[in-house]
């Protein structure tokens, strides 16, 4: 009888320890998920990597430059303190296939991600995140994050009205279009789950929904080489904007409102009704000093409060790309949107990516009306600083020894601010001197 039960005991640990060896070989998250499930897949980060596709550069980098290499498992991993966030949040509530479809409860990749199945539901951002975000999303589809501005002017270029002909164009050109210039353009999620896609993809931090965009890890990941670039100070001998130094961040000034949109398709951001401005803060600036008594209702607040800020052109697009590549400059010009602004007459302007054969690599040898518009555009540089190297002179010289040229024995100080014909390359003559100063200036400065 004692040898039977010692029997017994043997058989019950053997079966103990192959069921446990059982479980052990069952992939399982941390929570003790199994993998057949949308969670318990994307939370077993071992089983992610068994199961994900080979990394694939997606392209696109734009102005921004190549995209930073993120690994499709890491993209898509509900992990850390984000995950653990997410799941106190309501959108947790929601379910996987509330908002993505597919199949849940299976542990076939291809079963999981098919039928309904949309890896950015924001895409359709009426229909999956309108529901709850009633006012957020109303304008999700005519915002300026469409990139209307852009399209606007390369129809223009191709002889058409504007943003609405775009369908019009080669649909080699849209397709490039999509693959090189609108890879910034974002939806809901590119800013409030995700990292944009010039940022590499996929989740920020486990799911989590930020109400707030990170500024770092989405708007200065799209807004790199002009707008993060100047207000963080990057370029050599710049320092960061005023705003940044007193802890402003992208979401300071520019409003929910504006972003999400209202329902209104501009074609410039410099149309869009809730565009901030700096009297929103600057109340009185007219009569505050007597130099904006005498220049702030016809030059823009940039060109006397600007530093150097980033230039570039000439972009072949799905080719080499900016032929012209980035330098730092500053230029003032005429006011190459007096449509929009009527008062400004002085503008600070910026040279920007087009050229005849842009793209030449998507079946258009040439535009066939370049001239549609300036190579350089206005611009407002997120660089502000009180005293810049126009504002701040030598003790005892006059306020406009820095900003008037003056001819000094055949050599024309400060001309290197203003936008001559001379500046211009042979192909941006007859788009741009619309704008340059010559003849404008007052003579005698030039004496």
């Amino acid at each position: 009888m004692k040898n039977f039960h010692l029997l017994i005991l043997s058989l019950f640990c053997v079966s103990v320890l192959f069921i446990t060896a059982c479980e052990e070989d069952k992939p399982s998250d941390p929570a003790g998920q199994s993998v057949a499930s949308c969670e318990g897949c994307h939370s077993n980060h071992e089983h992610l990597k068994k199961v994900a596709e080979p990394y694939v550069d997606p392209g696109g980098g734009g102005c921004g430059g190549s995209i930073p290499h993120i690994e499709p498992y890491d993209a898509v991993y509900l992990g850390g303190t984000g995950y653990d966030s997410y799941k106190e949040s309501s959108h947790y509530s929601i379910g996987c296939v509330g908002c993505h479809g597919g199949v849940d409860k299976t542990d076939d990749k291809k079963v999981a991600h098919s039928g309904d199945f949309i890896a950015k539901p924001s895409m359709f951002a009426q229909e999956k995140c309108g529901s709850c975000h009633v006012e957020e999303t109303k304008g999700a589809k005519t915002n300026i994050h469409n990139g209307f501005g852009q399209m606007k002017k390369i129809s223009q270029r191709m002889g058409l009205a504007g943003s609405h002909e775009f369908s019009q164009l080669p649909e080699s050109m849209q397709e490039g279009y999509a693959q090189n210039c609108a890879t910034c353009h974002a939806s809901c999620g590119e800013c409030h789950v995700n990292r944009p896609h010039a940022g590499g993809g996929g989740l920020i931090n486990g799911h989590a929904f930020s109400k707030k965009p990170d500024m770092h890890n989405v708007c200065v990941t799209c807004h790199k080489t002009r707008g993060g670039h100047a207000f963080l100070g990057v370029a050599s001998g710049t320092k960061p904007d005023v705003h940044q130094s007193k802890g402003f961040t992208c979401t300071s000034c520019h409003t929910k409102q504006e972003l999400h949109g209202d329902g209104v398709k501009y074609d410039t951001r410099y149309e869009v009704a809730q565009l901030p401005q700096c009297t929103d803060c600057h109340s009185n600036i007219h009569s505050s000093n007597t130099y904006h008594s005498m220049h702030a209702s016809d030059m823009s607040c940039q060109t006397c409060h600007s530093q150097s800020y980033n230039s570039c052109g000439s972009c072949h697009i799905g080719g080499e790309g900016a032929r012209i590549t980035s330098y730092q400059d500053f230029k003032i010009a005429q006011n190459p949107i007096k449509d929009i602004k009527p008062d400004l007459k002085w503008v600070t302007v910026r040279r920007t990516l087009s050229a005849p054969d842009s793209w030449e690599k998507f079946g258009v040898a040439e535009y066939t009306k370049f001239d549609a518009h300036p190579t350089y555009n206005y611009t407002s540089p997120h660089n502000i600083m009180r005293w810049t190297e126009r504002t701040q002179v030598e003790s005892g010289a006059s306020c406009y020894a820095n900003c008037h040229i003056k001819n000094e024995d055949g050599n024309l100080k400060n001309a290197k601010y203003y936008l001559f014909e001379s500046d211009l390359l042979d192909w941006e003559v007859k788009a741009t001197k619309t704008i340059t100063v010559d003849g404008k200036l007052p003579s005698k400065w030039f004496n």
